[in-house]
């Protein structure tokens, strides 16, 4: 079978339909260490972009990956990282390499760098970015996103606005919520989202296991407060809640082990889903699955009455403040 190492699923996104996922960064490297991430803590919280990697063997990766899940298996390649994807220096060059193959290529940012010339560039090159708008309050967003310090969210948001008004794409926006951090003064985040003018704002709730134990989804009473706000400004027909599960992913077209453990770093699964995935690929998938887990390559988490698998790698470290306490961000 194919070895893959920055490319995992396919997934079935509740955005993009059959996502091609590309983990772009060598472990958890961002610009937030948001309290709801399905990766876990930020291992390095930083502003700085590099070239993590060698793109040519991203998109050869990808290439690889496409022939292997065989034409029609994918409507988007993803870049999709366990971090922020725009940190990694060569992001354009990669996606102009992978919209070659003949494939749409989506973009999922946190949009804290949107304010940067380049960065916005990079994004503009793919044919779907969704950006993340969960706070319009500078205290909500120092609580929930955790960001960087040198990060000011009247900078993020400016770049998110200046982005939208050049962007030739399909933008969306994803408002994650959770309970009693970001649930009240909805119709403030309503408001800025409707100034993006998205094809489709999603309203987002933990399914997955977060980086804090704390984190819980709103109620439904609170989920309905929250579509009407945004409904009011955008229209229903612009507004979704992703307050579900995805559905099982595909069984692998390339080597399980590395398929397991490549997803579970980015797309954390439910561990019923990851054994049907298994069956009939590998001779016993609880064994895999146990033997990873004895060997810590994976952990196997309790998450809302669901078991998970997570593969985190690394501890919180900074090129500023840690992700616990980025108090010093100012508006």
């Amino acid at each position: 079978m194919v070895g893959l190492e920055r490319v995992f699923g396919p997934v079935f996104s509740r955005r993009l339909g059959r996502s091609l996922g590309v983990n772009n960064l060598p472990g958890k490297i961002c610009t937030y260490s948001c309290v709801y991430c399905q990766a876990g803590r930020t291992a390095r919280l930083t502003v700085e972009r590099a070239a993590f990697c060698d793109w040519r063997e991203v998109v050869e990766e990808v290439d690889r990956a496409l022939r292997a899940v065989g034409a029609g298996g994918v409507d988007y390649v993803t870049f999709v990282p366990s971090g922020e994807p725009l940190l990694d220096a060569n992001l354009g060059r990669a996606v102009r390499a992978v919209r070659d193959l003949g494939v749409r290529v989506a973009i999922l940012t946190n949009a804290s760098l949107l304010w940067r010339e380049d960065c916005r560039a990079d994004a503009a090159e793919a044919d779907l970015v969704s950006v993340k708008v969960d706070a319009a309050s500078v205290g909500v967003w120092r609580a929930l996103n955790r960001p960087h310090p040198q990060l000011r969210l009247s900078q993020v948001l400016e770049g998110l606005l200046e982005f939208s008004r050049g962007f030739g794409g399909t933008l969306i926006t994803e408002t994650m919520l959770v309970d009693g951090v970001n649930t009240g003064g909805l119709e403030a985040v309503a408001e800025l989202v409707a100034r993006l003018r998205p094809s489709k704002a999603y309203i987002s709730v933990p399914t997955r296991p977060p980086a804090e134990p704390h984190v819980r989804p709103p109620g439904a009473a609170k989920l309905v407060e929250a579509f009407r706000a945004f409904a009011d400004r955008l229209g229903e027909g612009r507004v979704e809640l992703l307050n579900l599960p995805e559905p099982p992913p595909p069984p692998p077209r390339w080597d399980p082990v590395a398929w397991l453990t490549s997803t579970a770093s980015v797309h954390p699964l439910r561990l019923e889903h990851a054994l049907a995935a298994l069956e009939g690929v590998v001779d016993d998938p609880w064994e895999v699955i146990s033997r990873l887990e004895s060997e810590g390559a994976v952990e196997v988490v309790e998450y809302s009455g669901a078991r998970y698998i997570v593969r985190r790698v690394g501890s919180a470290a900074s090129d500023g403040a840690g992700p616990r306490d980025p108090a010093v961000s100012t508006v």
